[in-house]
């Protein structure tokens, strides 16, 4: 039998592979109004960034062997991992900072009765998705 924590949980964190972490900090800050929590040394000789509220953040993490991976484009898209979603207060300032950024938003459209979102792939392949209710 399962046991279960009482309430509601919510998530603290994701933790992502990415080629450059100083990149992908920088462009969250820009794009979610969020800040570095904390950086440094992380396993594996690797290096990792919290970037993110004071209740929730990504962990971005990176090391040789990631960055070489990555740069072979060895990871699929989707396996396992389908996409991240953030809620965000304005939609068009969302797309502009993603287009700023280099990166191309697709699939925009209304769902009914739910939000106006796009998606787009970061520089590693990762596909995140881009939410508004307002």
């Amino acid at each position: 039998t399962m046991t279960s924590t009482k309430g509601i949980a919510s998530l603290e964190h994701a933790n992502l592979s990415v080629s450059d972490p100083q990149r992908s900090a920088a462009f969250f800050e820009k794009l979610c109004g969020w800040h570095i929590r904390w950086e440094g040394p992380a396993m594996n000789n690797g290096y990792t960034i919290h970037v993110g509220s004071e209740t929730d953040y990504l962990s971005i993490y990176t090391n040789d062997e990631i960055k070489a991976a990555l740069s072979k484009k060895q990871f699929s898209k989707g396996q396992p991992l389908n996409h991240v979603a953030f809620n965000v207060d304005d939609l068009a300032a969302a797309r502009a900072i993603v287009v700023e950024a280099g990166l191309e938003p697709f699939s925009e459209g209304t769902y009914d009765p739910g939000p106006s979102t796009f998606y787009f792939f970061d520089w590693d392949g990762i596909e995140f998705e881009v939410v508004s209710y307002e």
